[in-house]
């Protein structure tokens, strides 16, 4: 069954999604120029990762969405397994959001494009003046319901375990006075993890956790909420890829 699924992966799926996604970073770049940026860059994007999910045959569950309130802006900050979770995240979450992402995936041909002219915010940390136009741009795309996904590891997991969260999701959320909310997913390690090659049938699961209010502003605040996203993210993976390891082969 593995190897008709491979066949089908490269003769089937794989150049339907090729077409889909240029078409889709198209409409985006389009739909983003005539106006209304929030709903070009959500919508297609949307689209695009059920269908890719869809035609890869992945089973999807989703489950805490009635935890969020509607119109109700919010820092998500789910666990980074595999290069699924965009697919994940964007198709089912359910919320109109921005992606805070490595300033490098600008380079991407045609997606790049599509996620700058989204509005999507690459995160430079080259210098602090940079960073704090990164942290107002990101503020100023918090309005109207609009949330933010940041994932606070930084870069894909090498073992499925969950690595140490950064400050600058919770840092934005202080700021903001905004609730964070952890989001823990599972299945995409195992779909295509960040030394893998070919992608594995697996389902798909992704829980949203309540939301954390904040408590207080300052750095105990962000202190806390840290502690208790991440406590709630790894409440919601198997036993195995609970508890702290080295998850960065290269730090051996």
């Amino acid at each position: 069954m593995r190897f008709l699924y491979y066949i089908y992966q490269v003769c089937i799926a794989l150049p339907i999604l090729l077409v889909l996604t240029l078409l889709t970073a198209l409409v985006t770049i389009v739909g983003s120029l005539i106006g209304g940026a929030h709903v070009w860059g959500y919508y297609p994007g949307k689209i695009w990762s059920q269908l890719t999910c869809y035609l890869l045959l992945l089973p999807v569950k989703v489950q805490g969405q009635e935890k969020l309130h509607d119109r109700t802006s919010y820092v998500f900050v789910p666990n980074h397994q595999g290069a699924f979770d965009i697919f994940l995240i964007y198709g089912f979450l359910g919320r109109n959001f921005k992606w805070m992402m490595k300033k490098s995936l600008r380079k991407i041909p045609f997606v790049g494009k599509a996620c700058e002219s989204a509005g999507h915010i690459f995160v430079d940390r080259s210098n602090p003046k940079k960073m704090l136009s990164t942290m107002r741009q990101a503020e100023a795309s918090l309005t109207d319901g609009v949330s933010l996904v940041v994932f606070p590891e930084g870069a894909r997991t090498f073992t499925g375990h969950l690595g140490s969260f950064k400050r600058g999701a919770f840092q934005l959320a202080d700021d903001l006075q905004l609730a964070v909310v952890p989001v823990t997913i599972n299945g995409s390690f195992e779909v295509l993890p960040r030394t893998g090659k070919w992608i594995h049938w697996h389902r798909l699961t992704l829980t949203i956790h309540t939301p954390i209010p904040p408590k207080g502003k300052g750095a105990e605040n962000i202190r806390l909420t840290m502690s208790e996203a991440y406590a709630a993210v790894e409440s919601g993976l198997p036993e195995k890829y609970r508890g702290k390891v080295n998850d960065d082969p290269r730090n051996a």
